[in-house]
């Protein structure tokens, strides 16, 4: 496997992933509709280890449903958000994939919060659907 690299829109931050990613989700929570301004977040969850980052990003403290924390990683400059680590997914970071130079080869697993969906949003397939976290 070859390295996935990626970064924001101004540059100033990258990053390589160096492993596969352990799952594929969609997010259609409105804490990610929000982040990223659209209607759902496409994240890779990676172990930590496999992260490797340059450039400095700043971080919001976001509470999501369970009340514990998030941390939503973004660039300072840009505004482009990067990652997220769930205080729920310790050791995983969650790397919002439309920063990736390329997703190919990349296709959804599962959907969750989808009963924050959009209406005319369909169902992508092949995912696994959950109307919560599955967590």
């Amino acid at each position: 496997m070859a390295d996935r690299l990626g970064g924001c829109l101004c540059g100033l931050v990258r990053y390589k992933l160096k492993s596969e990613p352990e799952a594929i989700a969609v997010c259609h929570c409105t804490h990610c509709q929000k982040q990223s301004g659209s209607v759902f977040s496409f994240n890779l969850i990676i172990n930590e280890e496999d992260y490797e980052q340059k450039g400095q990003t700043l971080v919001y403290l976001d509470t999501g449903d369970s009340g514990a924390p998030s941390y939503r990683h973004f660039c300072g400059s840009c505004g482009s958000p990067i990652t997220t680590r769930a205080s729920q997914m310790p050791g995983k970071v969650l790397v919002k994939a439309g920063t990736l130079d390329s997703m190919d080869g990349l296709q959804p697993q599962i959907e969750i919060y989808t009963d924050r969906s959009v209406k005319w949003l369909h169902p992508i397939d092949g995912t696994h659907r959950f109307p919560l976290s599955p967590g």
